[in-house]
């Protein structure tokens, strides 16, 4: 009855809101990784159809099926959904779902956050799909290269769409990023070690990292062309200064290592079913997790792998070969532990196995074909035909696709609740099998025929017709299969079925819970001693349901869950995390009016939504935390646990170091297009570099200083019992300093429609007022906070937060600063 009643409270707790309210509050991560796997699921069927289109073009020489104007928006869009809609989307929504559940805790680190990224992504897709069947898609392809996408070549608002849609989008996933280190730093069951994760957090944990430091440069490039395009500002236009290499270095920074971002989380599925269906432990485990480190830190040094063919220097040429061949060695140390696994265990002729198998077999001549692009006089050869597009697919489907078809089948029974009735899924595995290398298979040969990609027809007496025929035929026989294996899942959600809690035999802690799960996953938190704990201890998952682990209780309502020390897997406080809200979605929806004006030229209205922006998020920060002290509380079995505001490592201040990593990469990547410019393009030195300056710089430095120097002040007269705010002053004031040294000395600069010089200036400088002022608004935030008694020395979080971010905005502004003076100096 004890058992029965925990039950109820946690479920009265953690429920989402009844009826239509709950669809805009639920900040749920079951419901949300959900959400995302569906959503992304109907992006991947809308791509799908739009590579039929093009197959039906393609088909037969000289096809007048759809015209060059239509075919440019279909591969682009084919392309971008793929890319931004279905294949990182989905990672996100396999990590939010299964994250917490593997890792033994009750949600995510920041539940808000997740919802807004929800909402991002959405609106961001919607706008994507909207604007293509309105007629206005992108049509530049979906690397959109300047000056195809240009103004001048793209007079319309179709690359516009394509910027900001996909920059609306992106904010989803470097919230999924943060979200998903911290959770795995910070949320885990007691004793879990670092050495004790299930694989699948290893895998997410880097993926994760990579996205931080990824995607930045692909956002700065963006920003950068929507710039060009809304105001004149020549960054990528050769004739004032600009370069369009620029845009392909930053755009690859983000495309090579996005390739391994999709391809992680699928071989950490691979990594968790394969032993479960070869009924042994999986042989390596460290070295895999060497081998994703390793496979992290090369992927971000394969950029110029793309661009072999516009004039790289010879040295480079040969150094980024070598990488980019060298990067099949933690890739292979994987499918080794993989073969061994199978090697000493007793495979079983499984659903979920069949699609390994199938993966084992089309991602090795991925990567066999990819080891010949890395080899420059090849590549020069192959670059830009169908080989190319090939090899691709090869890699993101049997890369990604086929190991996330197994992980649907490998977790539907614990989403649903439900075993298979129907077994359509063996004839889906065999259809998409063999459509998928009759497609693919074909375009290796026509590329090396000659046959180049993004080609709307071709002649008939070039020797193209029967693979292109065929491959189209295939096209459609991978497509039936697909459809099947949609029914097929159908008909496992709809059907009464009920199945075992673990059908697998697993090992991991997602299935000691009840199937589907409950709103708070585990009734009282488990301690582990190994990496496989069902194994181990079996009755682990009655304890669990009785209430005997951790947190078995509940306090005045409040969401809680276990924080550990991010090494040892100790206990380290009880975090108590926000409960249902509508603000993410607010948020989203002022994000996409910002959009949206951006998008069709009302410049003056767009920023007043960043202002609705700035007050939602103050009034979403206000809403946490305590006005009083709470103290160590009762965490379970004798375990008492201070509560997530008092303590130094809270999961804000871990989140805000992330962030500040992903706006640093942001500005490093703005630095880096700044000093390419002055290297390589054309027309530098630019015709006009600002006066020398003395003033501002001397002025800006000791703004600087003082807002550092005060809020470490503050920080220091808070534990020392003294007032805090005459820091904060010091510091409001500095920054003041800072942001009109700054502003002085752009205005020096020549107009940024004048020269590519001055356009990335100013928005060096743009970057660092928006940071002081950020920090302003954060430290006014501090203040406040400590007036309503929101801030005490053990309650210290916002304060040590806002002096991580004015620590920063003063560091970028120092460096913004050198580079608005340099010129003036050295001239």
């Amino acid at each position: 009855m004890k058992a029965l009643r925990l039950h109820r409270e946690l479920d009265r707790i953690w429920r989402n809101d009844p009826g239509w309210k709950g669809m805009f509050t639920n900040v749920n991560h079951t419901d949300l990784g959900k959400r995302f796997i569906l959503a992304s699921f109907v992006f991947f069927a809308i791509g799908g159809i739009l590579a039929m289109l093009i197959r039906a073009q393609l088909a037969t020489p000289g096809s007048a099926f759809v015209g060059p104007e239509i075919y440019n928006q279909l591969f682009t869009m084919h392309g971008s959904i793929m890319m931004f809609l279905f294949a990182i989307p989905l990672i996100e929504g396999v990590a939010i779902y299964l994250l917490p559940k593997i890792l033994g805790a009750r949600d995510l680190a920041y539940p808000r956050l997740t919802a807004l990224g929800w909402w991002c992504y959405l609106f961001g897709g919607t706008i994507l799909i909207v604007a293509m069947l309105a007629g206005y898609a992108p049509d530049a392809g979906w690397f959109l290269y300047p000056p195809l996408s240009g103004k001048e070549y793209t007079p319309g608002i179709n690359s516009d769409v394509w910027l900001l849609g996909i920059t609306f989008v992106e904010i989803s996933a470097m919230c999924a990023a943060i979200e998903i280190i911290v959770t795995i730093l910070k949320f885990r069951a007691a004793g879990m070690r670092l050495d004790r994760m299930p694989i699948m957090a290893w895998y997410l944990l880097v993926t994760a990292g990579m996205m931080v430091f990824a995607f930045p440069p692909l956002i700065l490039g963006s920003i950068l062309l929507e710039v060009e395009r809304a105001f004149g500002w020549p960054i990528y236009a050769p004739a004032t200064g600009g370069s369009p290499l620029l845009w392909q270095h930053l755009f690859w920074l983000f495309g090579h290592p996005e390739v391994y971002i999709i391809f992680l989380p699928a071989a950490g599925a691979i990594s968790t079913i394969l032993p479960v269906m070869a009924r042994t432990r999986l042989l390596g485990y460290g070295m895999i997790v060497a081998a994703i480190f390793a496979l992290a830190f090369l992927s971000f040094g394969l950029w110029v792998h793309h661009m072999f063919t516009t004039g790289i220097p010879k040295m480079a040429l040969g150094f980024f070969s070598a990488a980019s061949t060298l990067v099949a060695v933690p890739t292979a140390v994987q499918i080794f532990a993989w073969l061994g696994t199978l090697w000493i265990g007793h495979p079983e002729r499984r659903l979920p196995m069949l699609y390994i198998v199938g993966f084992f077999v089309v991602f090795v001549i991925g990567g066999l074909t990819g080891v010949m692009l890395a080899v420059v006089p090849f590549d020069a050869q192959a670059h830009d035909t169908a080989f190319v597009t090939a090899h691709l697919h090869y890699v993101l489907v049997g890369g990604f696709v086929f190991p996330m078809l197994a992980a649907t089948y490998y977790w539907l029974p614990h989403v649903s609740g439900r075993g298979r009735i129907m077994h359509l899924g063996e004839a889906a595995f065999w259809l998409i099998f063999i459509g998928f290398n009759m497609t693919f298979l074909l375009m290796h040969v026509v590329g090396l025929l000659g046959m180049p990609r993004r080609i709307d027809t071709y002649p008939a007496d070039i020797g193209w017709t029967a693979y292109n025929l065929l491959s189209s035929v295939g096209s459609f026989v991978l497509a039936f299969g697909f459809g099947l294996f949609l029914i097929d899942v159908i008909l496992q959600l709809w059907l009464r079925r009920d199945n075992v809690r673990n059908p697998w035999r697993a090992g991991t802690l997602e299935w000691a819970m009840p199937t589907p799960s409950p709103s708070y996953n585990f009734a009282s938190l488990p301690t582990v001693e190994s990496r496989e704990p069902l194994h181990d201890r079996p009755e682990l998952p009655l304890e669990l349901v009785r209430g005997e682990g951790l947190l078995a209780r509940t306090r005045d309502g409040r969401r809680e869950t276990l924080a550990v020390d991010s090494v040892t897997g100790a206990p380290a406080y009880v975090a108590v995390l926000p409960g249902n809200s509508a603000l993410p979605l607010y948020i989203a929806l002022v994000l996409a009016g910002f959009f949206l004006c951006m998008l069709f030229g009302l410049y003056p209205v767009a920023p007043l939504f960043l202002i609705v922006v700035a007050v939602l998020g103050w009034r979403w920060c206000w809403s946490l935390g305590e006005r009083r002290d709470v103290g160590p509380v009762d965490a379970g079995n004798g375990l008492e646990l201070p509560v997530g505001g008092e303590t130094r490592e809270s999961t804000g201040w871990l989140g805000s170091i992330l962030a500040i990593a992903a706006s640093a990469t942001f500005f490093i990547s703005l630095l880096f297009g700044w000093a390419f410019l002055w290297t390589v393009a054309p027309d530098w030195p630019p015709p006009r570099i600002i006066a020398p300056l003395a003033l501002q710089p001397a002025l800006m430095a000791f703004g600087a200083i003082a807002a550092v120097a005060g809020l470490r002040m503050a920080l220091r007269d808070l534990h020392r019992g003294a007032r805090p705010q005459r820091g904060i002053w010091l510091a409001i004031v500095g920054q003041s300093i800072t942001i009109a040294m700054l502003g002085w000395a752009l205005t020096a600069l020549p107009p940024p429609t004048s020269h590519a010089y001055a356009a990335t200036t100013a928005c060096i400088g743009i970057y660092a007022l928006f940071h002081a002022g950020l920090s302003v608004a954060m430290a006014a935030f501090a203040h406040r906070r400590i007036a309503k008694g929101y801030v005490s020395p053990a309650r210290d979080s916002d304060l040590r937060v806002a002096v991580l971010w004015n620590d920063y905005a003063a560091g970028a502004a120092a460096a913004a600063m050198l580079a608005i003076a340099l010129p003036g100096w050295l001239a």
